[in-house]
């Protein structure tokens, strides 16, 4: 072990008090964060495992991500079990929503060299997948010597990254250097990765582009849609603290008729916003009443879990969060794969391939503050060949950008043959 990974491992043994507490500390709002606590350490219930196909992703956007991929290992590998690895407990129950029992779930160890060792011993994976942006120096490094190939796919790195990554210096290079291989989103995301020193990169697209709803996504968007009546319907989705009061304020000279639906991004926040519109005396129902939507109803509250599709199936216009503030933004494929218009914030740089692509497709507008999206809602709202335009041109892009599960597949499988 050199020196770096000596004081990056002493400094992380030393921050375990501080990190139990933060659990503790986040588990006030969602209980999930002490649930599993052993697993955080390599401590693991149940029979050894053998030689099983582990994936990770971090939460809910890398586990809906890794969907695909996850779909495709099953049926390339039959006779294995694909175990899922996270670190939140949305991503966890988004994990349970969408695979049931077919994969396994554990919480990924933190990256201290005896919980790396546990887990390998008890799971003896064939290969690591890691989903998107995760460098943990000794879990890369740990498993690379163990014999366990690691591969870090559907990777996405923004020049502020890769600057946090780069201060690191020889770490984040001997880190890279034990990758089996690396398929990056976009060419310059792995003109990033080569410059921190990754050496086996491969451009394989957005695994997001994959992504599309079931018949019971389009099923139940149907189904709320009747619920709401010939009302035009708004969405605010992904939202993000301080961003629903944008969002409200915004909407305030809107038609009377409209009905907005907030789906915040953390459910721990459900409450949260409930509070806000009380606050404000809009008239408001929770979508957890599965209740049809009352005529003076303003706002439905998206209180619920892998429901995303339907509410974007069910609207007229789409908003997606985190991008009014200075936060990255959200995915927004996802409205864009079920032919709704779509309108982000001027914060996107988390998702900047994807916003380019669909702003020059003409599948989603920018705005540079609230007043412009409410702006933008009325005007789309007056617009209905607009919508469809920009809808078609949704699915258009979705379709033209596919391809990024195959060509992840083939990566992978030529690193195992490799051996």
């Amino acid at each position: 072990m050199s020196l770096r990974r000596l004081l990056y491992s002493a400094l992380l043994f030393a921050l375990i008090p501080l990190v139990l507490l933060r659990l503790v500390w986040r588990a006030r709002q969602q209980r999930g964060y002490v649930r599993h606590v052993g697993e955080r350490f390599g401590r693991y219930s149940g029979p050894p495992q053998q030689s099983v196909l582990w994936v990770h992703a971090v939460s809910v956007g890398e586990t809906r991500a890794a969907e695909p991929l996850i779909r495709a290992l099953q049926a390339a590998y039959p006779a294995h079990r694909v175990l899922l690895t996270l670190m939140t407990p949305t991503g966890r129950q988004t994990a349970e929503q969408i695979f049931g029992n077919s994969v396994l779930r554990c919480q990924l160890p933190y990256d201290l060299p005896f919980a790396i060792a546990r887990f390998v011993r008890h799971y003896r994976p064939m290969f690591g997948v890691l989903v998107e942006t995760e460098l943990w120096p000794n879990l890369i490094q740990d498993c690379h010597a163990a014999g366990v190939p690691m591969l870090l796919v559907n990777a996405r790195l923004s020049e502020r990254s890769a600057g946090r990554y780069a201060r690191l210096g020889g770490l984040t290079r001997e880190t890279l250097a034990c990758l089996a291989a690396v398929g990056a989103q976009t060419e310059s995301d792995a003109v990033r990765l080569r410059g921190l020193g990754a050496s086996q990169v491969t451009v394989t697209g957005n695994l997001k582009f994959d992504r599309e709803p079931t018949p019971a996504d389009l099923a139940l968007g149907s189904r709320l849609r009747a619920r709401c009546g010939a009302r035009p319907i708004f969405v605010a989705a992904s939202t993000r603290a301080g961003e629903e009061e944008l969002v409200l304020d915004a909407l305030v000279g809107a038609p009377p008729e409209l009905l907005t639906v907030v789906v915040p991004r953390h459910l721990q926040r459900f409450d949260d916003v409930a509070r806000i519109l009380q606050r404000r005396g809009l008239p408001f129902q929770r979508r957890s009443e599965d209740a049809p939507v009352r005529a003076d109803t303003r706002v439905l509250l998206g209180d619920s879990m892998g429901e995303l599709f339907a509410y974007y199936a069910a609207s007229d216009v789409a908003f997606v969060g985190g991008s009014l503030l200075r936060l990255g933004g959200q995915n927004l494929l996802e409205a864009c794969a079920t032919g709704t218009p779509v309108l982000i914030g001027p914060h996107a740089f988390n998702f900047a391939e994807a916003t380019r692509l669909a702003l020059e497709a003409g599948a989603a507008l920018q705005v540079a503050d609230a007043n412009e999206l409410g702006a933008a809602v009325r005007d789309l709202l007056a617009d209905a060949p607009r919508r469809e335009r920009m809808g078609a041109a949704g699915l258009s892009l979705m379709q033209q950008h596919q391809g990024a599960t195959q060509r992840t597949l083939e990566l992978l499988q030529a690193v195992v043959r490799r051996g």
